[in-house]
């Protein structure tokens, strides 16, 4: 029966192909699964081919992951420690889905991945992998696919993986931390991930030199860039007018946004096996919609829909974080996140400066900001004096109420 393995070219997953190989004496099937990471199909065909993969399989996933993950990312605002738009845990879900209906159509009960023991890929890739296996008898935890981590299971260091290529005549990836350059760089649609020595401590800021794509704020264009971006009940549809697919809407942000220097950043949090984490980001795109989309929901929904939508948006971006995707749960949280999108339509004027996306404007038709029928100052139409005499008595009756039953100290 054959191996299927999540293939991305770099050096785990180079090493997983022979080792897989001479190790179970079965074929290897190599897929990669595109959610927006990859530059050179063919490159990665020929290296899978190389290593002696049976097949390589391409599966484009960008469209997938927009549908499943990225919309509601959006209508979440999702930004982990404030900072971070989820760069990469939404694609390992993804690309775990794409891998699962693959090996059934090839008739592969073993999936491997080249994720080793220390990251939160692990995490991802083994809970999505057993949920989609549908339960049936087939390994010991009674998913349909037995998983495997060659690189985990094994303790493999990046050494042993380069040296083990090496003694059998292969080529070892020249990208990567251990593979020629000083960092680690996961490129996807929803923005790249960075990691380095710097990342390793609590302090040190990741050098210019370390972020692919973007410009360093300070060579960003000394001259702004305004664009206006159109949303359709949340999902973003046009930009300046001109009407797109969400896919490549971000794809074009992305180039937009990296060359004024945007959306750089640095997130530290809790990984999911508990330890402290930190990686560098770069995600234009993201911080663009998210920032404009936020500004246009204050318009357009009511306080205490943005007040829940905030919760359960950090619940979402969590779970999402730590792989629980397929929790029950998930489901309800995008069922409420739809319906608070149902209003969420409208035109937002972004600025685009020196590393920096600040909204100018923005306007719906369902806009709650009417201005016939209630100003700021002393001009309005919706209450009069008397009426705004009398809220004031009631809004703050809870605390006389509180001031009269234990006392309420005065500042001398």
């Amino acid at each position: 029966m054959p191996i299927l393995l999540a293939f991305s070219g770099g050096l785990d997953t180079s090493f997983c192909i022979p080792f897989l190989r001479d190790t179970y004496d079965e074929p290897v099937h190599a897929v990669t699964v595109d959610t927006g990471g990859v530059d050179d199909a063919d490159a990665l065909a020929e290296r899978a081919d190389a290593l002696g993969a049976e097949a390589h399989h391409l599966i484009d996933a960008r469209e997938a992951l927009f549908e499943e993950h990225l919309q509601y990312l959006i209508a979440g605002n999702v930004l982990r420690g404030q900072v971070y738009p989820l760069c990469v845990g939404a694609e390992r879900v993804v690309q775990a889905r794409k891998v699962a209906r693959l090996a059934d159509r090839i008739g592969a009960t073993t999936v491997a991945h080249g994720s080793t023991g220390a990251g939160n890929d692990q995490v991802r890739f083994d809970v999505a992998l057993r949920a989609l296996g549908g339960g049936e008898d087939g390994s010991e935890d009674g998913s349909a696919f037995e998983v495997i981590a060659p690189v985990r299971e094994h303790e493999v260091a990046r050494e042993d993986s380069a040296a083990y290529l090496q003694e059998r005549g292969f080529d070892v990836p020249s990208e990567g931390p251990s593979k020629g350059t000083a960092y680690s760089v996961n490129r996807g649609l929803w923005g790249t991930t960075v990691g380095g020595k710097e990342t390793h401590t609590s302090r040190q800021p990741l050098p210019d030199v370390a972020y692919p794509d973007t410009v360093a704020p300070a060579d960003a264009p000394d001259e702004a860039q305004t664009l206006t971006l159109a949303f359709e009940e949340g999902r973003p549809a046009a930009l300046d007018g001109d009407a797109l697919d969400p896919v490549p809407l971000i794809e074009t942000l992305a180039d937009l946004g990296a060359a004024h220097g945007v959306g750089r950043g640095i997130h530290t949090g809790d990984t999911v096996l508990g330890i402290k984490g930190r990686v560098g980001f770069e995600a234009p795109a993201a911080t663009i919609l998210i920032a404009a989309h936020r500004e246009l929901e204050k318009i357009v929904l009511t306080d205490a829909q943005r007040f829940q939508k905030d919760h359960l948006a950090d619940t979402y971006g969590a779970l999402l974080h730590e792989g629980q995707h397929f929790d029950p749960v998930m489901r309800d949280i995008e069922a409420f996140l739809e319906s608070s999108q149902e209003v969420v339509t409208g035109e937002v004027d972004v600025e685009l400066f020196k590393g920096n996306a600040r909204v100018l404007g923005c306007d719906s038709p369902f806009s709650m900001m009417d201005a016939g029928s209630a100003e700021y100052g002393e001009t309005h139409h919706a209450w009069d004096s008397r009426d705004a005499e009398g809220f004031t008595k009631i809004a703050g009756m809870q605390s006389v109420l509180a001031g009269k039953a234990r006392g309420v100290e005065r500042d001398s």
